[in-house]
């Protein structure tokens, strides 16, 4: 069975830094291309980042370039999420995917399995 744990989130001030990490269990972990997607109340769900099998390559969603930073650990069979410089609109659910593709991912928000998600609250 494979399960997704994430966890870090919480409520920070304006400008400020969390940091999100998923557990994978259940699965080669190193074979899946790892992501994070988020959803704010009232919104679609939204790409964030994703990383490679190598973790090598990397992709951010608009919102989040310079920002956010995706890092895996093959060894660990985790993937976290740096958020730096929070804003208001960084308010969401987060929610790490695994997928074995990144355009399946980014282009059509697919994940083989989600976690249940942490939530973020970024206050003004």
């Amino acid at each position: 069975q494979v399960q997704l744990v994430e966890s870090g989130g919480g409520l920070v001030q304006a400008g400020g830094s969390l940091r999100l990490s998923c557990a994978v269990s259940g699965r080669t972990f190193s074979s899946y291309v790892m992501g994070w997607f988020r959803q704010a109340p009232g919104k679609e769900r939204e790409f964030v980042a994703a990383v490679s099998t190598s973790g090598n390559i990397k992709y951010y969603g608009d919102s989040v370039k310079g920002r956010f930073t995706i890092s895996r650990d093959n060894a660990k069979n985790t993937v976290s999420l740096q958020m730096n410089s929070l804003k208001p609109e960084d308010t969401a659910v987060y929610y790490c995917a695994t997928s074995t593709t990144v355009q399946a991912m980014r282009a059509k928000g697919y994940s083989d399995y989600w976690g249940q998600g942490t939530q973020v609250t970024v206050s003004s």
